[in-house]
């Protein structure tokens, strides 16, 4: 199985009503992708809500193969999710590994 987490922050000067707009988006943009990628295992948007974290938003997911995750990572409703998730995030890290 793979895992892959990304991590933003939100673009500043977003007020904290935009952010919650932002994530509320992102999420409904993204975790239906999980029933379009065959070897999609889970997709989860999860926002920041402790002061402990350095980034606002989270993309944690998994996927069966590493075949699965560039699946999903070329499949045109992840292409056109990424092209709103890039207009209010910033600072994107990310990590893939095999569990």
């Amino acid at each position: 199985m793979i895992r892959h987490i990304v991590l933003w922050n939100f673009v500043e000067g977003l007020s904290e009503a935009e952010r919650t707009e932002a994530g509320k988006r992102m999420k409904a943009l993204l975790e239906p992708i999980k029933e379009l990628v065959p070897g999609a295992l889970e997709i989860r948007v999860v926002k920041n809500e402790l002061t402990s974290s350095n980034r606002d938003i989270a993309l944690i997911s998994s996927f069966e193969t590493v075949d699965a995750l560039a699946e999903y990572q070329s499949h045109p409703a992840h292409v056109e999710a990424g092209k709103y998730v890039r207009s209010v995030t910033c600072n994107r890290a990310c990590m893939d590994y095999s569990v």
